[in-house]
């Protein structure tokens, strides 16, 4: 799904920008924090805290903010979140899946409603979009970490299920539960990944154009803006000429 790349390195650079900086840190510790709580505050023992650790690292988020965040769980600090999944549909019926971490259900829930509401979208009820995607685990390297062949036979004998390689880097997909054990392996072969985490993988796509693009991008770019909006995932498709105008 070339579209699909394309978008992850649009948000990828759009992430990077320093008006975005302040928002994007505050999530990544976010997670941090309550991944600590879930769980040891030692990375090596706690799977979901390394990967939420590394995911931070791939974004730049600089160690003393990581190590407070780890802090602050120990020392039962900080607003009790949980975890709340929303599903919609967006412009020209185009799935997306929004993840949320609040203190604040009731909160949380008016706003994707909302924002659902102005840009053209629809909340729908839990599962109503969810079995066009697949919990699955996901793990990035640069180009430059070898080519195609060298990166699949790698991947495979790590114990992942597929590989997308083309000149922005390899994408490596593995059994969601299988995450942990396929990182540490490729870790091994490979050295270090861009980014390591669990995501939400399209089985099915919805082909979009120009405006609705437009449209689709507005949607996310509101979701996103909220501070209990972890993430957002969509299921669109889009040609390469949609993708190079935006």
């Amino acid at each position: 799904m070339a579209g699909h790349s394309k978008w992850a390195n649009i948000q990828h650079r759009k992430g990077r920008q320093d008006a975005a900086r302040s928002k994007l840190f505050s999530k990544l510790s976010k997670e941090i924090t309550v991944a600590a709580k879930m769980g040891d505050p030692d990375p090596d023992k706690n799977p979901r805290l390394r990967m939420a650790i590394k995911e931070g690292k791939s974004q730049s988020l600089p160690k003393d903010v990581i190590d407070r965040a780890i802090k602050k769980s120990v020392a039962g600090e900080g607003d009790e979140y949980e975890e709340i999944r929303y599903e919609g549909y967006g412009p020209n019926g185009v799935a997306v899946i929004v993840e949320t971490m609040t203190d604040n259900r009731n909160r949380t829930a008016s706003t994707v409603r909302s924002t659902f509401t102005k840009n053209g979208g629809n909340l729908g009820e839990t599962g109503s979009v969810g079995f066009m995607f697949e919990r699955t685990g996901e793990v990035t390297y640069p180009a430059d970490a070898g080519d195609a062949d060298a990166i699949f036979e790698a991947a495979i004998e790590a114990g992942a299920d597929d590989v997308e390689s083309s000149e922005d880097g390899h994408i490596i997909w593995c059994v969601d539960t299988d995450l942990n054990d396929v990182s540490n392996a490729l870790e091994a072969a490979l050295g270090e990944s861009q980014s390591t985490k669990l995501i939400w993988k399209p089985t099915t796509t919805t082909e979009m154009d120009l405006e609705a693009m437009e449209k689709l991008m507005k949607l996310i770019d509101a979701l996103e803006d909220d501070d209990d909006i972890q993430r957002v995932t969509t299921n669109f498709e889009a040609s390469d000429e949609v993708m190079d105008q935006l």
